[in-house]
């Protein structure tokens, strides 16, 4: 390995994400190729459109490996812990979208309808 390939708060990054992961061959694997099919409930009175189910997305997608979010039982503690955070559902939705640090962008793995619901459940229940 080339000397020097990861520096400063990137090096810091790959080690929570080697201690977080270390002995778990499913951690950090996308939603994509690791989640069983997207989580849905049905609209009121049984017709219509399923519209995603937010909790379900963030315990299937693998947002509890990382985050702590007391609603979904999660005590992840390499990302944000979100009850501390209380992030709006804007700010959720464009850090799943694009990711950032260790966490890895999920537009191409999670619908446009699923990053929505679990934005909304995330700024619905983050510190509550």
């Amino acid at each position: 390995m080339p000397a020097n390939l990861v520096r400063g708060t990137d090096a810091d990054d790959v080690a929570l994400y080697i201690a977080k992961c270390a002995g778990n061959p499913n951690c950090g694997v996308t939603a994509a190729t690791n989640a069983p099919p997207p989580a849905t409930t049905t609209t009121a009175g049984g017709g219509g459109a399923a519209a995603p189910d937010g909790k379900k997305i963030f315990a299937s997608a693998g947002c509890a490996q990382c985050h702590t979010l007391k609603d979904a039982n999660a005590t992840g503690n390499v990302g944000p812990n979100l009850d501390q955070l209380k992030p709006s559902a804007g700010r959720v939705a464009h850090q799943v979208e694009v990711g950032g640090g260790a966490m890895p962008a999920f537009k191409g793995t999670l619908s446009a309808a699923e990053i929505k619901a679990v934005a909304d459940y995330v700024a619905r229940v983050a510190g509550k």
